[in-house]
């Protein structure tokens, strides 16, 4: 793709010079948009810090995630350039490679380090540039950043990562626990639409996602996105990697191959519960943290993924109190902006200092704690699941209590152990029959699923639903193990994470777990409501390594461990804790055969007797981390503390 620099007065105060085209190291030029303070039209000469943004998604298109609160439609991004510019800046955003105007081939993430290397390189040397940067952007936009920054380019001053950067993206993003995202194959669907024209368009077009969805696994030329070769080339290449090799650890996929060398600037992490990014932006916090020399600031919402003004996520409603702008800041545009003032500009806007108020000057944490609403139906027709913000020194929350629950035969959780022989809890898992997706911590599924919280239960609105009105629970093939209603709030609070004790008749299988908070019945929920809080997926070929699969022996007992996203939340006095066991999770990870073929290859299935173990010998359970009352009350912030998690 081609394109001309062209310079506009897009205000008289803000000038853009458009599809300047940046060399890379291999020739391929890629589009680039400056924006330079003005005066009547004209660019001011001058050194000044710079912010770049490097998307997938058009750096002349709209943002979604660029709206405040009380607006109906997102900024523009010439108008969030004309914000920082007037603030002191010079803003860069930058198509990536094989995208919109940019020269050259697109490969899903694993072109964006070399690429953002040299982009700053050649941004610190311009004539505008004070030789420092900093860099933001949502999701794939802050994957580029971490892939960037993974090289230590020059110039490099702070982030603003939100909701991505890949920590591993074998574990999250791309796969987790050994199964696919099949978040990947809806975005590369969208984006191989978007991206063409012409007849190439019209066949993508034309084609019934939802009936290719009852084809999975796709292959070379025969998939909905076989007029597009390099979507469909990346795509199938990430299904079928199912082994945690070296291809796993490039730069771009595996922050954490370079936590010890990361550059020495300040941070801020980004991501909400029902995000898709959870794992990998708290792994990131954990592994960056413990620098003096590089301050972090964590920011956990309850939103869907980058909607951080939203006071919703599916059926569930967080309240008033659950927009970022008014509670952790002003407005997201506010936040940026002092954060780069404090670190390029070595500027503090010391609010809470004046009113002799306390400041976080380390890693500051604050993350939405969900559940204290009243349970009632809104007037949106949400129940009313309700939070509040809390703020803490460190993740997990110092003080954190892990509690065991263990599964019992009955049916029942409870912190005793199984003190007695017991029959293993036994299903059948037909591939050809798999458990529905119903919400969870998902992004870029539309138009087949979507992420966020919703009444587990089956409703012609969610695919793979076909018993409208009946409880998942009610599947021979979910197990469910629920505690007795609660005598007290309980705050669950961190990582979660289940060992089950488990065997198969199949050489391979999966094993999902789902944390469900269980409303009573109530007047406006007669059949009460079981809220899905956080869920995750095991594929057994990898229970002794990530690196060497191995076919099960058939009946043969074995130990995993499913790790869920972490999550915040309360559940309320006279609700249940309820762990829901299965064997799939579709669309939203991809079907296991359970034939033990190659990954994203397998046309055969067959049906696997799985069951889980759950006597004295194999004692199965549920870990929980939880907050004490009185902690929790040390936790919330005082309203006027807003403005402190930036320092």
């Amino acid at each position: 793709m081609l394109a001309s620099s062209a310079r506009e007065a897009i205000a008289d105060d803000v000038i853009v010079e458009r599809n300047v085209m940046v060399t890379m190291r291999d020739g391929v030029r890629l589009a680039t948009d400056i924006y330079r303070p003005a005066e009547n039209g004209r660019a001011l000469s001058g050194r000044l810090p710079s912010i770049i943004e490097r998307t997938p998604y058009g750096k002349m298109e709209r943002s979604r995630s660029e709206i405040e609160v009380g607006m109906t439609t997102p900024l523009r991004r010439d108008e969030v350039a004309c914000y920082f510019v007037r603030a002191g800046y010079v803003v860069v955003y930058q198509d990536c490679r094989g995208r919109y105007a940019s020269e050259g081939e697109f490969s899903k993430y694993i072109s964006e380090a070399a690429d953002g290397y040299d982009t700053a390189a050649w941004l610190v040397e311009q004539e505008w540039s004070d030789g420092r940067f900093a860099t933001m952007g949502l999701s794939y936009a802050a994957h580029t950043q971490a892939a960037l920054a993974c090289l230590n380019p020059p110039g490099l001053a702070c982030m603003v990562m939100d909701s991505g950067g890949f920590s591993n993206a074998y574990q999250c993003g791309i796969r987790q626990g050994g199964a696919f995202e099949l978040k990947q194959v809806t975005w590369a669907y969208n984006n191989a639409r978007e991206a063409a024209s012409g007849l190439v368009k019209a066949a993508i077009e034309a084609e019934d996602l939802t009936a290719w969805f009852a084809a999975l696994p796709w292959r070379e030329g025969v998939s909905p996105i076989r007029e597009a070769p390099e979507y469909e080339a990346y795509l199938l290449d990430q299904w079928r990697s199912g082994t945690f090799d070296d291809s796993w650890r490039r730069v771009g996929l595996y922050m954490e191959g370079s936590y010890k060398t990361f550059p020495r600037v300040p941070i801020v992490l980004m991501s909400s519960w029902y995000d898709a990014y959870v794992k990998s932006t708290l792994d990131n916090f954990k592994g960056l943290s413990g620098d003096a020399e590089r301050p972090l600031s964590l920011i956990m919402g309850p939103w869907l993924h980058g909607n951080r003004n939203s006071t919703f996520a599916g059926d569930i409603s967080f309240g008033s109190e659950a927009p970022i702008g008014g509670h952790v800041a002003e407005s997201w545009l506010d936040f940026r902006r002092r954060w780069f003032d404090r670190w390029l500009k070595n500027k503090v806007e010391d609010k809470a200092e004046d009113r002799g108020e306390s400041r976080v000057t380390e890693s500051s944490v604050r993350f939405f704690l969900m559940g204290s609403g009243s349970g009632t139906k809104t007037a949106e027709g949400r129940l009313d699941h309700g939070g509040f913000w809390c703020q803490a020194s460190d993740w997990p929350v110092p003080g954190t209590d892990y509690r065991s629950l263990h599964l019992h035969a009955s049916g029942r959780l409870k912190e005793e152990r199984p003190a007695e022989e017991a029959e293993a809890l036994t299903y059948d898992y037909d591939p050809a029959n798999p458990v529905p997706t119903i919400g969870g911590s998902l992004t870029s599924g539309q138009p087949i699923f979507e992420g966020g919280g919703f009444d587990q239960r089956e409703a012609d609105r969610f695919f793979g639903c076909t018993r409208p009105g009946l409880p998942l629970s009610a599947r021979a093939d979910v197990l469910c193990f629920e505690s007795e209603p609660l005598a007290e709030d309980l705050a669950v609070v961190g990582p979660i994470s289940i060992e089950l004790f488990v065997a198969s008749s199949a050489p391979d299988t999966d094993f999902t777990a789902k944390l469900v908070d269980v409303y009573p019945p109530s007047k406006d929920y007669p059949a009460g409501f079981a809220l899905n809080v956080t869920d995750g997926i095991f594929r057994c070929r990898y229970r002794n390594s990530f690196e060497t699969p191995e076919p099960l022996v058939p009946g043969e007992i074995f130990k995993i461990t499913i790790e869920p996203f972490a999550t915040a939340n309360i559940f309320k006095k006279g609700h249940r804790i309820r762990l829901d066991i299965s064997s799939s999770n579709f669309p939203k990870y991809d079907v296991n055969p359970n034939t033990y073929a190659p990954e994203g290859t397998g046309r055969e299935k067959q049906v696997a007797r799985n069951s889980v173990f759950v006597d004295a010998a194999h004692p199965s359970r549920l870990i929980l981390p939880v907050l004490p009352g009185a902690q929790i009350q040390k936790l919330k912030p005082l309203a006027e503390q807003q403005d402190t998690a930036i320092r």
